[in-house]
């Protein structure tokens, strides 16, 4: 079953998907922080904070003993949250702080000379040179200063190196501070959905009223209107909607007036007809009379068209609001189905209490008219079986057979006016092809709605959804 999205639902996951981008673009950038210069615009200059506790760490270690660096290193350790230590650039020894097995990358970097710095490189030397880097297996995070270390006893001091690692990326603000990042990142994320949500939620609403607007067009329920106010490319086209719908129900509504006119006016020389037609019976000799059987034949197809025609149009015709008041289905139902199924298998399942808002004679149309049709289509294939629930605060109505079905292609225009199956229009296929228009424009006047679908394995399934006095 295929999953339906909402528009408003797809922009906001597209906005959503944006600032997940961005957060990655982010997290890149911290690792990437330790593959850059630090030096660099894009860090915030973190080799200034990396810096001044270099200079304050060889300003406390500056003619102490090992055992005294050790506590001070220890002491930068617990307040920082980071792992100091100091180590001679000509052999990578340890020289203070704790015992620790450096990566192979990280010990080249301390026996490595500094890069030049000055006028050749375009930015001013640093007292303390400053490197970082990170090493895998387990990941850590390495920051290294050169410092010169002033042992006592000694004239010259050591060149050595002040490394800092930890398994953080930013070395809990040391290396780099992601709070003023995070706060940005939240004023952007809230100030984006104060601006997003209002206008999505305003475009996705005009387009569900448009959506719905088409819909119900195409379900000739033209009195549908749409807010037009919108001055952008949604208000052209909900305009263009309203128009629409006007000029198609003035069409539909002119075109029924016109069939029924035209119906209403075909009665009365049908019935001069069928009355000539009697009196030729009575003085046509016998052998004459097989032609006259013919006529009198079309005379009834015409008449049954006729018929057709103009209960189509009256029941399509809504000048006045039309009442619907509680029907009782079962009675109904049984009442249909003696005069239009006798000596059919009609199998019923509705209980007696059940009531449907609607208007008792088109209602009763409607259902003739699917009965008919099952009986006349499917007669012979099984029973005609006719069930009604409770849906909600609706009712849904049933009816189905076991005949042979229609095409999937065909179902959504079987209500349709004039639409038939058989290319032919002969007399024992039946009608024009008004039955199940007339059942739809029935079940619109009665405010409910009808659907079919095939059946599995075959047959055909007619279904109407009806209010109940509660809704």
């Amino acid at each position: 079953m295929q999953v339906r999205v909402s528009l408003f639902t797809r922009i906001l996951l597209w906005f959503f998907l944006n600032l997940v981008i961005l957060g990655i673009v982010v997290f890149a950038f911290f690792n990437l922080h330790f593959r850059l210069d630090p030096d660099s615009p894009l860090l915030g200059d973190p080799g200034t904070r990396i810096e001044n506790v270099a200079r304050a760490i060889t300003d406390d270690v500056r003619d102490k003993t090992r055992e005294e660096r050790d506590a001070i290193l220890q002491r930068y350790s617990s307040e920082y949250g980071l792992t100091f230590t100091i180590h001679a650039n000509s052999s990578g020894e340890r020289l203070s702080g704790p015992e620790t097995s450096l990566p192979v990358e990280v010990m080249h970097r301390i026996r490595a000379r500094p890069p030049m710095a000055g006028p050749q490189s375009g930015r001013p030397p640093r007292p303390f040179p400053v490197f970082t880097l990170r090493t895998s297996a387990p990941t850590r995070y390495w920051a290294g200063v050169r410092i010169p270390l002033h042992e006592a006893g000694q004239s010259d001091p050591v060149r050595a190196t002040l490394l800092a690692s930890s398994d953080s990326m930013t070395g809990h603000g040391l290396f780099f501070n992601p709070r003023p990042w995070l706060l940005i990142a939240a004023v952007v994320f809230g100030l984006s959905i104060l601006l997003w949500a209002p206008f999505v939620r305003r475009l996705t609403k005009s387009i569900r009223q448009l959506t719905s607007a088409a819909e119900q067009i195409a379900e000739e329920h033209f009195d549908v209107r749409v807010d037009e106010r919108r001055t952008d490319e949604l208000g052209r086209l909900a305009r263009s909607i309203n128009h629409l719908a006007a000029r198609l129900d003035g069409f539909v509504t002119g075109q029924k007036r016109f069939l029924g006119d035209i119906s209403h006016e075909l009665n009365s020389p049908l019935a001069r007809m069928q009355f000539a037609l009697g009196i030729l019976e009575e003085r046509l000799p016998p052998a004459q009379q097989p032609s006259l059987e013919d006529v009198r034949e079309e005379v009834q197809l015409m008449t049954r068209l006729v018929a057709e025609l103009l209960a189509y149009s009256r029941a399509g015709m809504k000048t006045s609001p039309i009442r619907l008041d509680p029907v009782r289905l079962r009675p109904l139902i049984e009442q249909i189905v003696a005069r239009e199924a006798a000596g059919h298998p009609v199998e019923i399942d509705v209980d007696d209490s059940l009531e449907a808002l609607a208007h008792p004679d088109l209602l009763a149309r409607a259902l003739a008219n699917v009965i008919r049709n099952a009986v006349r289509y499917a007669g012979a294939s099984g029973p005609i079986e006719i069930t009604a629930v409770p849906d909600g605060d609706q009712i849904r109505l049933t009816l189905a057979d076991h005949g042979p079905g229609v095409p999937d292609d065909a179902l959504d225009r079987l209500f349709d006016p004039f639409f038939r199956l058989e290319p032919d229009r002969a007399r024992d296929t039946g009608g024009a092809g008004l039955g199940l228009a007339i059942v739809k424009t029935c079940l619109d006047a009665c405010q409910g709605t009808v659907s079919a679908r095939n059946r599995s394995p075959h047959g055909l399934e007619i279904q109407f959804l009806m209010r109940t006095e509660r809704s």
